[in-house]
């Protein structure tokens, strides 16, 4: 990793208000999209940027905010990668978020968030505190291909019945969903009725499938010739260099998704749950439109 002064911190957009307290990653991930060159990254992914200062910049942005709003983070970078254990920026600025009555949106792969449980309890019950959980599949052994360094799947389903336990409201990313790898119905039956189980609030997927752009795409094809040998060969004779990679299966595993999320009252149009994720709530109550549905 290597440290370096950052000029801003905040960044707002249309999901949102948001952080990134580091650039690059260490978590391994095969399809990760932060990899594609049009994020400009000038230096190896795996050295991980760190804004030491963004504790500072984040006290000085808040403090001059009007308006309290959820301060989202781990959109492009996550929060809790192996380097925020001993730097601690990312629960330093969640206790600034804390301090100023703000609320927060936080999303990760990692159990290291557990570290953080007590003030992300604090955060919920002063105003409204958000956890987000990427989950792409149910085996384990699939999983440590997939996302070799960060904690596995069942780990992640403990951490939501955690957040859960406590009163503080959870997502899940399902995404993203590989072709012929884990575009299978009992891979996505697995994970909803975890989801199902753990009492997720909504749960983020786009379609059954994934985006591949310059940069990532290359580093996945690497990934399919290590551990899915003639796998790259089909990816290309089926998608050429499309951006949109979309399993086969996509309308048949898009009904069970939406079947199972509409039984179980989990909110499943990503529109809504972004829409729910940003919303602060003025009076302190909580209390949402997507409550009642």
């Amino acid at each position: 990793m290597h440290k370096v002064e950052a000029k801003g911190i905040l960044n707002v957009n249309g999901n949102g208000t948001g952080m990134n307290i580091y650039r690059g990653c260490t978590h391994g991930c095969i399809y990760c999209d932060s990899r594609s060159l049009c994020y400009h990254f000038t230096h190896p992914f795996e050295d991980v940027e760190v804004k030491i200062n963004a504790p500072e910049l984040l006290e000085k942005a808040l403090k001059s905010k009007r308006k309290k709003c959820m301060i989202g983070t781990g959109s492009m970078s996550d929060p809790y990668m192996h380097c925020e254990q001993e730097l601690r920026l990312t629960r330093r600025c969640l206790e600034i978020i804390y301090d100023r009555g703000f609320g927060a949106a936080v999303q990760t792969k990692s159990d290291r968030i557990l570290d953080d449980i007590d003030l992300l309890d604090k955060i919920n019950r002063k105003t409204k505190c958000v956890v987000q959980m990427t989950l792409t599949t149910y085996d384990d052994d699939l999983c440590s291909v997939l996302e070799p360094n960060v904690c596995n799947t069942k780990r992640r389903i403990e951490v939501l019945r955690q957040m859960n336990q406590r009163g503080i409201p959870t997502v899940v990313w399902l995404t993203p969903i590989l072709p012929f790898i884990n575009d299978t119905e009992e891979n996505i039956t697995a994970i909803l009725n975890e989801c199902v189980r753990t009492g997720v609030k909504g749960i983020i997927c786009f379609g059954m499938g994934v985006t591949l752009r310059e940069g990532d795409r290359e580093y996945f094809y690497e990934a399919l010739d290590r551990h899915f040998p003639g796998l790259k060969q089909r990816y290309i004779d089926v998608y050429g260099n499309s951006y949109e990679v979309t399993s086969p299966d996509n309308e048949r595993l898009m009904r069970v998704f939406n079947d199972i999320c509409k039984k179980n009252n989990i909110i499943s149009d990503p529109g809504k749950c972004f829409g729910y994720m940003q919303e602060f709530p003025e009076d302190n109550s909580q209390m949402s439109i997507f409550d009642l549905m």
